[in-house]
């Protein structure tokens, strides 16, 4: 991802990075919160429109899209997308002996 969009809010327009696409009706935007700082935020596709224009808070958002992992789909179960799920018990334990 990494295109520059401007979010429509219920208040001003807010320019943002997109960050990832998690259905075909949400995306999550990298936008800069007045009291939070740079955020990552779930909105509307339709919310989202194409810029041009590099904005004043772009090089934060950068830096946040960088030390964020990347999002794993269609996975359900613990532990994300690659290799085993959780480290735990692989397989049942082998027959005690009694000494003899």
């Amino acid at each position: 991802m990494g295109d520059l969009v401007t979010v429509a809010t219920r208040g001003p327009l807010l320019d943002g990075i997109a960050f990832d696409v998690t259905s075909s009706s949400k995306i999550v935007v990298a936008i800069m919160d007045r009291e939070r700082g740079p955020v990552l935020r779930s909105v509307d596709r339709t919310a989202v429109t194409p810029r041009t224009d590099a904005g004043p808070d772009d090089a934060q958002l950068q830096l946040l899209i960088r030390r964020t992992p990347a999002g794993s789909h269609g996975t359900g179960h613990v532990g994300g997308g690659v290799g085993p799920g959780r480290a735990g018990h692989q397989r049942a334990t082998g027959h005690r002996t009694t000494g003899k």
